[in-house]
């Protein structure tokens, strides 16, 4: 693979930093040409074993659903191969999924891939009426159904997952730049550096304006100004060009726009001009044939929404069920230890600034306020970061719960009531929202949760920024995939005690 691999020079391919960003040599098409006949190869062979999978359970399994008295058949080997396959085919394909700019997208693929099938299945169900004499068993049609989309899917995830590996060696990335030299140019950089399967191959920056050439101060280098782009974009093969649209005038989108905008070669990308400010998501729709962006209220809906709130709701039942012995031990020990109520209620912000309960067990004493008052340079302190590394409110039994996180479990029993989320960013009360700046309304956008980056990547020996931009970084990155890297490094940190205070 090494020898297919071509570097820029120092200049364009390096920043101060020493980053390299390498393209495979391999030209772009053929790597997708690869790709789509792949995809097809993984449609046809497991559709295929469904269709068997499905025949065979349907004749062999005595299953009550089954209409075991009739006298149904299955298709028959050639019709399914040179009857339904190409059927199947062309449904996928007019559902764009062998479309490149359909692929490796988040969810909406996998959901183009069971309305598809649901499609084909329909076709089939469709021609048993036309053709009386084609009577396929509702059992196989049924089991068909479910196997084929499951497969298909599980198959796409896998063959998605090769990609993301070759798209760190160099495969299936278009060279890249950012017009544009604002805080907006910034965060667009940052974003893309840190999404390793974004398919981009960020080159550098181009400036708008000469004389704001310091604003960026990044790992990707600034590599001309506007009147260089075009030079930029042949000695760099350059395939994506990405606006920062708030440093650019409208003249100069309009001049892009002319040489760039319906260029086989070059993709235009244009940011929403909000990019650093909102994490939540943007919809794109027509009114009166005017295109208008819509900011979501919540980050998470339709497919992550119910993925999300199935983990959530799972695992605080299955964590209730298990620690409700160990639960009942802490509220003992808090009884002996201290006087004052087991369980403390902080008030604090939810998803769209909806105001809750937050439950947790007492780690202080009862007069905490009293105790905190006689120590003014821990006051000034608290005020500050939040946080007191020696707190001298916190009580014997308070300082071990928290030390292990314990002192969080009655949270699940917020995740039940849906206010909260098991894996979100920190939760905070209304008095903190304002340190969070711009950022503020997007902390809203999901329910905080009991765990998150921050709380496994420093915990309170964490700065107040350090942990604002953590949180900004989970919302706008969000997967199912990024709540299990969290859940399982919680395990650890949570057995460690690490920066617990």
């Amino acid at each position: 693979m090494g020898s297919s691999i071509q570097y820029l020079d120092n200049k364009l391919g390096n920043s101060a930093n020493g980053v390299r960003q390498p393209v495979a040599s391999l030209p772009s098409r053929i790597q997708w040409m690869f790709y789509r006949l792949s995809l097809i190869a993984n449609d046809i062979a497991l559709s295929l074993i469904a269709f068997s999978l499905a025949g065979w359970i349907r004749f062999n399994v005595p299953l009550a659903v089954f209409n075991l008295g009739a006298n149904p058949t299955i298709p028959q080997l050639p019709v399914i191969v040179f009857g339904f396959i190409p059927l199947w085919l062309l449904i996928y394909a007019t559902h764009g999924l062998y479309q490149k700019n359909a692929l490796l997208g988040g969810t909406q693929e996998y959901s183009n891939v069971f309305q598809a099938t649901s499609m084909g299945m329909l076709a089939i169900v469709i021609f048993s009426f036309i053709q009386p004499s084609f009577n396929p068993a509702r059992g196989w049609v049924l089991l068909a159904w479910i196997f084929a989309s499951c497969f298909v899917i599980i198959g796409r995830f896998l063959l998605r997952r090769v990609v993301y590996f070759l798209r760190r060696h160099g495969y299936f990335l278009s060279p890249a730049l950012i017009i544009g030299n604002n805080a907006e140019a910034l965060s667009l950089a940052e974003q893309l550096l840190l999404w390793h399967t974004s398919g981009l191959a960020v080159r550098g920056f181009v400036m708008t304006s000469l004389e704001n050439g310091g604003v960026v101060e990044s790992d990707l280098p600034v590599l001309g100004g506007f009147e260089h782009l075009d030079d930029l974009v042949e000695r760099l093969h350059i395939g994506e060009l990405i606006l920062a649209t708030s440093a650019l005038s409208q003249e100069q989108i309009l001049s892009i726009f002319k040489r760039y905008g319906v260029s086989p070669n070059v993709n235009m990308r244009l940011s929403s001009g909000l990019f650093e400010v909102i994490t939540t998501g943007l919809e794109l729709k027509e009114v009166a044939s005017v295109p208008l962006l819509r900011i979501n209220q919540a980050r998470l809906t339709g497919t992550d929404w119910l993925v999300k709130s199935v983990l959530d709701v799972s695992l605080a039942v299955i964590a209730i069920v298990i620690s409700l012995p160990l639960m009942a031990a802490i509220a003992l020990a808090i009884r002996l230890d201290s006087p004052g109520s087991v369980i403390y209620r902080r008030r604090v912000m939810g998803l769209n600034g909806v105001q809750y309960d937050a439950y947790k067990f007492r780690t202080m004493h009862s007069n905490g306020d009293e105790i905190l008052a006689a120590c003014p340079e821990m006051q000034s302190l608290l005020e500050q970061s939040h946080k007191l590394r020696d707190d001298p409110r916190v009580t014997r039994v308070g300082a071990f719960l928290r030390k292990h996180s314990l002192d969080e479990l009655p949270q699940f029993f917020n995740v039940l009531r849906r206010e909260m989320s098991v894996v979100g960013p920190r939760m905070i009360t209304s008095d903190e929202l304002a340190r969070y700046e711009q950022w503020d309304i997007n902390l809203l956008t999901v329910p905080p949760g009991i765990t998150g980056l921050w709380q496994v990547s420093g915990r309170s020996d964490l700065s107040y920024g350090e942990r604002v931009q953590l949180d900004m970084r989970y919302i706008r990155n969000w997967s199912i995939w990024l709540d299990f890297h969290v859940l399982m490094r919680t395990i650890f940190v949570v057995i460690r005690g690490e920066g617990a205070y």
